[in-house]
């Protein structure tokens, strides 16, 4: 399930390799404890290849949380940027970032859970691309509230950390074998969102 769909920078059959088996390493046996002689032996490379197309552990580990992200903002500005009701774009921008994590949890349970061993600079960028998704996201709610088709009584912000909250716990309890689908789980908390901004 890790990064399915999700190309990486220079995307050819080494990266993806190389990202496939850092995933795998990392999710098994950790960040701090997966050397980069045994990602690039389990991926059958040289570090020369790695080095060639990732830096350092640190920029594969911002790469597999980078891939989803970038996922997610192409697909949050194209519902963003529709001429659809504001209401129907949230429901929908909210419905699709629930199921774009579910379908790589692999990839987003790994780098929140080790996101801490990351450089400054690359936790500050990571931080940086975060928040511009979510500005993009409030972005909608406040639109929605100044044309009264959402409550203004909740601040935006709150709004928001309501819903990535809900979407950031996914890792600790949602199953693929589980009752619900990747996409029931999505209308339920779309719903649950959409019902709280209701006026």
């Amino acid at each position: 399930m890790s990064g399915a769909g999700c190309a990486a920078p220079g995307d050819g059959p080494l990266p993806q390799r190389l990202l496939a088996a850092a995933t795998r390493l990392f999710a098994e046996r950790g960040y701090d404890r997966t050397s980069v002689q045994e990602i690039v032996e389990a991926a059958g490379v040289t570090k020369g290849a790695l080095y060639h197309y990732f830096g350092s552990k640190d920029d594969l580990l911002h790469e597999v949380y980078g891939r989803v992200l970038r996922l997610q903002q192409e697909r949050l500005d194209a519902f963003a940027s529709s001429r659809a009701p504001v209401a129907e774009r949230l429901r929908e921008a909210a419905a699709d970032v629930v199921v774009t994590t579910i379908e790589n949890l692999d990839d987003t349970k790994i780098f929140f859970r080790s996101m801490h061993h990351l450089g400054p600079e690359r936790l500050a960028q990571v931080r940086a691309e975060r928040r511009r998704y979510h500005e993009r996201f409030r972005a909608l709610v406040e639109e929605g509230q100044r044309t009264g088709v959402f409550t203004a009584a909740v601040p935006a912000d709150l709004v928001v950390d309501y819903h990535f909250g809900s979407v950031h716990h996914l890792g600790a309890w949602y199953r693929a074998e589980g009752r619900l689908s990747a996409r029931e789980v999505a209308d339920h908390l779309a719903g649950l969102l959409m019902r709280a901004l209701r006026p």
